[in-house]
């Protein structure tokens, strides 16, 4: 079915490009969602679950759930932050060695959808993107 839906389009075109980043961040067993997690939480170290939601544009439980998994896999360690009353989260070891393997398989993520879109294209759908 082709939906005139713009919303429609946006989620069909955003599953189809995250099949990408999964596939090929699968073998380092994690997929785009987690790597985009991981890269705040780098960032931010240490980080608050509010700041990563804030970040990441997800809802704080949402992130909570999300950041749950990630300890389970060992790749971040959750904390107190100063006042005792925030939660923070920061990489371990595992987390810190995944996301230096995962940069290039999604440099390499980049690079393909560039070459299918070409430049004119790349730039115009950042722009676009970015005015929502």
């Amino acid at each position: 079915m082709n939906s005139p839906c713009y919303c429609n389009k946006l989620r069909t075109a955003a599953r189809k490009v995250a099949t990408v980043y999964d596939e090929a961040l699968a073998p380092l067993g994690i997929n785009i969602a987690q790597y985009s997690l991981l890269r705040i939480i780098e960032r931010r170290q240490p980080a608050s679950l509010t700041d990563v939601g804030r970040l990441a544009a997800l809802e704080r439980s949402t992130v909570g759930r999300n950041v749950r998994v990630l300890e389970r896999m060992k790749l971040v360690a959750m904390g107190r932050g100063a006042d005792q009353r925030e939660a923070v989260v920061r990489l371990t070891p595992q987390g810190e060695e995944v996301l230096r393997a995962a940069a290039p398989v999604w440099q390499s993520c980049q690079r393909g959808l560039e070459d299918r879109l070409g430049t004119a294209h790349i730039e115009t759908l950042t722009r676009l993107l970015e005015s929502l």
